[in-house]
């Protein structure tokens, strides 16, 4: 009989100690200490090698060949991770409840109809699976299988004699091994469940999709190791009052970690925002003051959103300063720009920043427009709707320039702008005759301020 090790593992960070303790010694968080009885002679090592007879090689001795990838059939998640699936790569997919982390799951295994997809479901029936299956997809016929299970050993017995071209996995945290006697969900089951799937996936060249839980901070739930362990990260962000769902890539061995993809939630699940300035600005034949266009830059790819301002007087001792969408930090420095460099006295005004749409900004290179979206407020003046904005606002209250100018610039050409306001820096990487689009330089917040508002 197999002899029982007793351990005790933060359930916040994973690390294992010799014996309890209050505090993680690790991420020094209070009673996240919890403990662990482990089989001795079936406990696995996370650092095991793949293959026995490994041995070290030349890096010049190593031929690379070109992986052919699998397709998923929706052209926004295959850009996202690289151009498609690689074989034996892991995919760990992380996201609010009801956000629809199962519906791009099952959607992805209906589409890849020349392919075998195994879904393994330890959440839902088959039953409940069918019901959704027949929702978002007319006439089914594709080679999707579904299995509900969590043990673990079963399910790594059936995928290896299924054989099939994509495993998924909804969702890690009801995985549990019969090497540990700890529920399914905790520290060790996660992390043992998914170094077996890893396991699986690289010695067979499967690519495995894990669908993982978030807690109430909007982390990955389990330990950060699973986030290590993967290949590919994906978060699912939005509001579920919002019909926008975004897929922002946080890890990426095969491609970019910089991309982002946009979907609509529909009864007939998920579709796909191929352009998505066209719904990101608001579509009204009005001139409304508060508003402005910013051209910004999201991985490979461009695109204009709205930023919206309110500037009103505040009627507490200490103003609000709240943005949605943007970086509440950076809101309160370009205000402090405006008050000490352009002479605007926002010290007494409440003001709220938005970005519409739902999605959240890093760029700095919408600084110029939410210039714009305050001023407009505070003068009550409406910014022509032709008019869009792309540049980064230091503390002297200079436009700095930003980068890919010309990739901003082609997105607002091609969704039929006329004016765009850059900066004077950006002049010599702009080759003038070969837009139709008026462009406009300007080198400070004083400037954006006389051209924009002849003030």
């Amino acid at each position: 009989m197999a002899k029982l090790k007793t351990v005790y593992i933060c359930q916040e960070c994973g690390v294992e100690v010799s014996k309890w303790v209050g505090k993680c010694p690790s991420c020094n968080s209070w009673n996240s200490i919890v403990e662990h009885k482990i089989s001795k002679s079936n406990k696995t090592n996370s650092l095991d090698s793949f293959s026995e007879k490994s041995i070290p090689r030349l890096i010049s001795d190593i031929e690379i060949k070109n992986e052919h990838r699998l397709l998923s059939g929706i052209n926004e998640f295959d850009r996202i991770i690289g151009g498609g699936f690689v074989p034996g790569s892991v995919i760990l997919i992380g996201g609010e409840p009801g956000i629809g982390k199962s519906t791009l799951a099952l959607q992805i295994a209906l589409k890849m109809q020349n392919l075998k997809v195994l879904y393994i479901s330890g959440e839902e029936s088959d039953k409940q699976i069918k019901l959704r299956a027949d929702r978002v997809i007319d006439n089914i016929k594709n080679n999707c299988f579904i299995l509900s299970e969590t043990l673990l050993e079963n399910i790594i017995e059936n995928a290896k004699n299924f054989k099939p071209d994509l495993l998924i996995i909804d969702s890690i945290q009801t995985l549990y091994s019969q090497n540990f006697e700890s529920s399914a969900g905790t520290v060790s089951q996660v992390r043992e469940c998914s170094v077996e799937l890893l396991r699986f996936a690289k010695e067979t060249s499967t690519p495995v999709i894990l669908i993982g839980h978030i807690n109430k901070e909007g982390n990955i739930a389990g330990p950060k190791v699973l986030e290590h362990i993967v290949d590919t990260v994906l978060q699912f962000e939005g509001d579920q009052h919002n019909i926008f769902r975004i897929l922002r890539t946080t890890k990426n061995r095969f491609g970019s970690t910089s991309e982002l993809g946009i979907f609509e939630m529909r009864n007939t699940g998920l579709k796909e925002i191929l352009n998505p300035s066209e719904i990101l600005i608001t579509q009204t034949d009005n001139n409304l003051s508060g508003t402005a266009i910013a051209g910004t830059i999201n991985g490979i790819r461009p695109f204009l959103i709205e930023i919206q301002a309110l500037v009103s007087s505040t009627v507490y001792s200490t103003p609000q300063r709240s943005s949605t969408g943007f970086d509440n930090r950076r809101l309160g420095m370009l205000l402090a720009v405006l008050e000490k460099r352009a002479g605007f006295k926002l010290a007494q005004k409440d003001v709220f920043l938005n970005i519409a749409g739902g999605i959240k900004v890093d760029d700095t290179g919408v600084d110029l427009a939410v210039i714009a979206a305050v001023l407009s407020s505070s003068l009550d003046f409406s910014v022509d709707k032709t008019i869009c904005f792309s540049g980064e606002v230091g503390l002297t209250g200079e436009i700095r320039p930003v980068n890919r100018i010309e990739q901003r610039i082609n997105e607002a050409e091609k969704l039929g702008f006329k004016k765009i306001f850059i900066s004077k820096y950006n002049s010599k990487n702009v080759k003038l005759a070969k837009y139709n689009i008026n462009i406009e330089y300007v080198s400070s917040v004083r400037e954006l301020l006389k051209k924009l508002f002849n003030n």
